[in-house]
């Protein structure tokens, strides 16, 4: 896939021919300096921006011939976010910011409630469901944000620099909970990350310079 932007000064390819496949129950980890296109290339696998050229295909249903409402469900039942910046609404609990993605599915209000308190439960944070986020910590909302991101069974989890903003230890923490998560319940995961922590815990790792992917042999070396 090719994304590229035009300026004033010219054209910028902010991915340039990148090609890769991600499994059920792979995590594909992402990295590169700033300005390699990590953040334009998540955004074009969670169909928030199209690419100029090329195919993204998410269960094999090409993501290019949907029209609006078509991709905002696909969206919204095959794919989970997680956020470098939490991405939590401040007037939410956390098990109503949780909640959120089976509203939006229309879900019935006991299979909610049941699925928000396992998904806290699974990280760590069945005593805090009452609480806002700014009274929890950084690494209690990311978290939040994980629990968020898989309760409604997502196919595809995409996350961008989910540990960007968190110390050592709940940095660690974090890593753990996603890694778990996509092997133990299949999810295909792409997640970018300056962290090489993260990357050593990474099933395959794509990394790119100036918009273009590296070679995978050489990866492999660097592994």
């Amino acid at each position: 896939m090719t994304r590229v932007f035009t300026t004033p000064a010219g054209d910028v390819r902010a991915c340039d021919d990148i090609s890769f496949d991600v499994a059920p129950g792979e995590l594909v980890v992402v990295r590169g300096p700033s300005g390699a296109g990590k953040t334009t290339l998540l955004n074009l696998i969670g169909t928030l921006d199209r690419p100029t050229a090329g195919t993204i295909a998410i269960d094999g249903v090409d993501v290019a011939a949907l029209d609006a409402d078509a991709i905002a469900r696909l969206r919204r039942d095959s794919l989970g976010f997680v956020f470098q910046g939490f991405g939590l609404l401040d007037v939410l609990t956390a098990a109503e910011n949780v909640e959120v993605p089976l509203r939006l599915r229309r879900t019935d209000a006991a299979e909610r409630d049941q699925r928000v308190r396992d998904a806290l439960r699974t990280v760590g944070l069945a005593d805090h469901g009452g609480q806002l986020p700014d009274e929890l910590s950084g690494g209690q909302q990311q978290r939040v944000g994980i629990a968020r991101a898989l309760v409604a069974d997502p196919r595809l989890l995409i996350a961008d620099e989910p540990t960007g903003q968190l110390d050592s230890q709940n940095a660690q923490i974090v890593m753990d909970l996603i890694a778990e998560l996509v092997h133990a319940r299949g999810v295909a995961a792409v997640v970018a990350t300056h962290d090489p922590v993260f990357a050593a815990r990474a099933d395959r790792v794509i990394e790119l310079r100036d918009g273009r992917q590296v070679a995978q042999s050489a990866l492999e070396s660097a592994r």
